[in-house]
């Protein structure tokens, strides 16, 4: 039976507190301000752990978004995701979407405090999910909760001589509580937006996305975007800020491998508001492996 326990960190600065839990795929299940929660929890734990279902903070691993195809090539070497495969799921054209580790049982917390937790995962050691990506590695998951600030530190550590192709991300369902959507305000910087297929698959041409600061109301942005390490864009109701995102590097959509003993890392932080609600630095060095393009959608 899968262990459920959930872990509670808390910042001793402030009321602000966070819950993982490690059984479920490490996702975070909640982040709330002296009991206002502010991590969207849509269909709850149950049907996450169930049907994949996202909600809070998911790890979507080891790729992000939707893949273009069920077979792909990393260096010279075809991998193909059978139909049965374990924890591949299907968006609404059949592509693989979010990779193999939604609420996958197989995480094991190393460190427990007040204040931080880390979990590890030996994805090579797990025949399942190796059938799928043969690349052995570990996977490290390091949550602090300090100053009102949520970071996450991710290490990825290949464990043979096959290089890892890296093409992860996180899925932070923020909110603004007690606000309708409608009322929320959206500020974005200029950016670079790329072209999606009808399938949600970038096609290689892009366009110029000018600054904008208006009401959301009904709008709804489902989009890949490129924009300046140095800008950040905002969530926020009536002027009062709510949430906003920083990067202190360029994104950039292409996927990296690294040979072993050389881990790579990674950080993003989920603040309370008003101040920072989520930022993310990501440094990654070694050589570039092609698998099939990923979407930055849903």
């Amino acid at each position: 039976m899968t262990d459920l326990t959930p872990v509670t960190l808390r910042d001793p600065s402030s009321a602000l507190s966070a819950v993982y839990v490690p059984g479920a795929g490490m996702i975070a299940a909640s982040l709330s301000d002296g009991g206002t929660e502010l991590l969207g929890q849509r269909r709850g734990l149950d049907a996450y752990v169930s049907a994949g279902k996202t909600m809070g903070i998911p790890l979507l691993y080891p790729w992000a978004n939707r893949l273009s195809a069920r077979t792909y090539d990393v260096d010279g070497q075809t991998v193909t995701l059978a139909r049965d495969a374990y924890g591949v799921r299907p968006d609404n054209n059949g592509l693989p979407i979010h990779g193999l580790l939604a609420a996958f049982p197989g995480w094991r917390a190393q460190q427990v405090s007040d204040q931080e937790l880390t979990a590890e995962l030996d994805f090579g050691a797990h025949e399942e999910l190796r059938g799928s990506f043969p690349f052995p590695h570990l996977i490290e998951l390091t949550v602090e909760l300090s100053d009102r600030t949520l970071t996450v530190s991710t290490t990825v550590t290949p464990t043979s001589d096959v290089a890892v192709p890296l093409g992860y991300g996180y899925h932070p369902y923020l909110q603004l509580p007690g606000v309708p959507r409608s009322e929320w305000h959206i500020e974005m910087v200029t950016m670079r937006h790329l072209i999606l297929d009808a399938t949600g698959i970038p096609t290689g041409a892009s366009a110029d996305w000018p600054a904008t600061a208006e009401p959301l109301g009904d709008k709804v942005f489902d989009m890949v975007s490129i924009r300046s390490p140095t800008e950040r864009c905002s969530l926020s109701q009536a002027g009062d800020v709510g949430s906003r995102c920083d990067s202190n590097r360029a994104t950039r959509p292409r996927r990296y491998s690294r040979p072993r003993a050389r881990p790579s890392s990674a950080s993003s932080r989920w603040p309370r508001p008003p101040t920072h609600c989520a930022a993310a630095a990501t440094e990654v060095r070694g050589r570039v492996s092609r698998i099939p393009r990923c979407s930055q959608s849903r």
